[in-house]
């Protein structure tokens, strides 16, 4: 009976995680559904709409008690601002990236991600490095080196979802919230920036929305639940799968970024961009493997 249990909760894990990186994934067909609306006003929108979903949850869940304990102590609070502004950063640089036509860098940029990860763990908490992580992270920075020489720049889309997203996990796994809770705070805290901006858009007639179809005023209120749904399917994995194993399926959203990106949106796609990828790919696989054997005891 235990064993099938087990089978039941890893199989409704695998389809959390499933949901969680296909909609993550395939995100950029969303919002280029929304490209006529600047991405500083989507940014402003989502952030608003998902605060609305996030209140409904807390409601939902009876979790209003933590989210008012969490206001009360400045020592929670503080590194939740702080988590508000990094995941703020992240879906401004990203929506920008796709509303001017580089989706393929947010793609390079979460590949990268659970590698910066890995060397966050490294500089934040003292977590040592296996030779084989280190050859994979040491790989992957020779990837980005080639692509900032053969571009004359810094890929800085990429660096900066890469980044902020791992600094971003590493604040959440320091501050002791729960996800609703953390999820509500998170875009109350931006709530009144996005508020602001919005007023002030609409006054000085820039408001990109103000004279929307139906249709695409129903795609600015979904951003709010095209926001949560794919965060609390990424949880509910979290709570069923082993963290090696999860650790897998992170690579499925880049995957279909990339596709999108090359096969889809006609993005060009250079010998640079290959060798870059080709490092990065390889550095994961590294990475990958060396989590498995260790997470087996090997």
């Amino acid at each position: 009976m235990k064993a099938q249990q087990d089978s039941h909760t890893n199989s409704l894990g695998v389809a959390y995680a499933l949901a969680a990186y296909g909609v993550w994934g395939f995100a950029p067909i969303y919002w280029r559904a929304l490209e006529s609306v600047p991405s500083s006003q989507l940014l402003a929108h989502r952030v608003l709409w998902s605060m609305v979903v996030g209140v409904a949850l807390l409601l939902s869940t009876r979790n209003s008690g933590g989210f008012l304990a969490v206001l009360r102590s400045r020592r929670r609070l503080l590194p939740m601002v702080l988590s508000a502004l990094l995941i703020g950063a992240n879906w401004l640089t990203f929506l920008f990236a796709v509303e001017t036509d580089r989706v393929l860098d947010t793609s390079l940029g979460y590949y990268i991600n659970p590698l910066i990860s890995v060397l966050m763990g490294t500089l934040a908490l003292g977590e040592r490095l296996r030779p084989w992580q280190i050859a994979a992270v040491s790989l992957a920075a020779l990837g980005v080196l080639l692509l900032t020489l053969s571009y004359g720049k810094l890929p800085w889309i990429s660096l900066v979802l890469a980044f902020s997203f791992a600094l971003y996990g590493l604040v959440r796994k320091l501050a002791p919230v729960m996800p609703v809770v953390g999820f509500t705070l998170e875009t109350a805290i931006l709530s009144p920036l996005g508020f602001a901006y919005l007023w002030f858009v609409r006054t000085t007639g820039n408001d990109a929305s103000a004279d929307a179809t139906l249709g695409l005023r129903l795609l600015i209120a979904g951003t709010g639940a095209f926001t949560a749904v794919p965060l609390l399917c990424f949880n509910s994995a979290a709570k069923r799968l082993k963290l090696s194993t999860l650790g897998l399926f992170q690579y499925i959203a880049p995957s279909i970024s990339f596709v999108l990106a090359v096969a889809l949106y006609d993005e060009p796609f250079t010998r640079a961009h290959a060798v870059a990828f080709a490092c990065v790919w390889l550095a994961l696989a590294i990475y990958s493997l060396d989590s498995l054997r260790a997470s087996r005891g090997v």
